[in-house]
């Protein structure tokens, strides 16, 4: 069987693997011989032409980068003809008004050309920092950012306790008392706590963390306690007054690799977007100048070239 143009199109389009519909019925008892095999169908090539407004042409790969940005529910939903049909008509479309709108000469407005040179070099922009930074940001970059900084990392001491947050010291002492005298906590915190988003619905629980997720008045405090440990003196903070009760120390373990994958691709592509900057302004000079026209700080050069040997 060979696909017809409008069913590559859509295949292409949307990456489909089949565009056949599934087998609904068992296979006979005994199956007819197997056709020859049909032979592999180049994929569509991304400048094909699909149309022309005005002899300004529409490419297939036009439509591919306009599928990609569709919410990933409607790409799982539509028909594949329906989406290359809504796709072409809004490019189309989009063509047919920017023509008007170069024969009327909005894009020698001020305003408007302002705003298409600042897109066009946001655009250059990206694409020159991806072309430098993507290459970097390897797997085996990632390993070794992971060997270095979590698995041979000195372990973290970590705290796991709960709190109620009143808004006085008076309120505070009385919880303390009532703590003292035998009274619940959970319950306390449930009923008194003022923290009722993250910790007094949850009697009081923070989980488990490192000292320098908390305020520092919070955090010396909890780490300085020792297990089932009830502060006897309120702990004061931004936010009111706090009564801390640690409930256990450990290490933190190390985390797998899958589980910070994400956060150190983040990491290396910040670290390399720094270096490619910095490259770039030791290649450029730079002057500020006042609301007077003058120069506010001394002008940078570029770094002089390595000399060749």
């Amino acid at each position: 069987m060979r696909l017809t143009r409008p069913a590559l199109l859509c295949a292409a389009i949307l990456g489909a693997t089949a565009l056949s519909s599934p087998v609904l019925h068992a296979a006979p008892a005994t199956a007819p011989a197997a056709a020859p095999a049909p032979a592999p169908t180049a994929a569509p090539n991304p400048n094909m032409l699909i149309a022309s407004v005005n002899g300004q042409d529409i490419h297939l790969g036009d439509l591919q980068r306009a599928a990609a940005n569709l919410p990933p529910q409607l790409q799982q939903q539509a028909q594949p003809q329906q989406i290359f049909g809504i796709l072409l008509n809004q490019l189309i479309q989009q063509k047919a008004v920017q023509i008007a709108a170069y024969k009327e000469g909005v894009d020698k407005k001020p305003d408007v050309k302002e705003r298409m040179d600042a897109a066009a070099n946001n655009a250059l922009q990206n694409a020159y920092l991806a072309e430098k930074v993507t290459p970097q940001v390897t797997d085996a970059a990632m390993q070794s950012y992971y060997q270095a900084n979590y698995a041979k990392a000195k372990p973290e001491e970590e705290v796991h306790a709960r709190h109620i947050l009143v808004p006085t010291e008076d309120q505070a002492k009385d919880v303390i008392k009532q703590l003292d005298h035998g009274a619940d906590f959970a319950k306390l915190a449930a009923k008194l706590s003022t923290d009722k988003g993250s910790a007094g619905a949850n009697g009081g629980d923070l989980g488990w963390f490192k000292k320098g997720d908390m305020l520092p008045a919070f955090s010396d405090a909890a780490f300085k306690m020792k297990a089932n440990q009830i502060t006897q003196t309120p702990i004061k903070t931004q936010y009111g007054w706090h009564v801390i009760q640690v409930l256990g120390t450990r290490e933190a373990p190390v985390p797998s690799f899958d589980s910070v994958k994400g956060e150190i691709r983040q990491k290396l592509i910040q670290q390399d977007v720094r270096t490619v900057v910095e490259q770039a302004m030791s290649g450029v000079k730079v002057v500020q100048y006042d609301a007077q026209g003058k120069p506010v700080t001394a002008p940078t050069t570029p770094a002089p070239a390595p000399a060749k040997h």
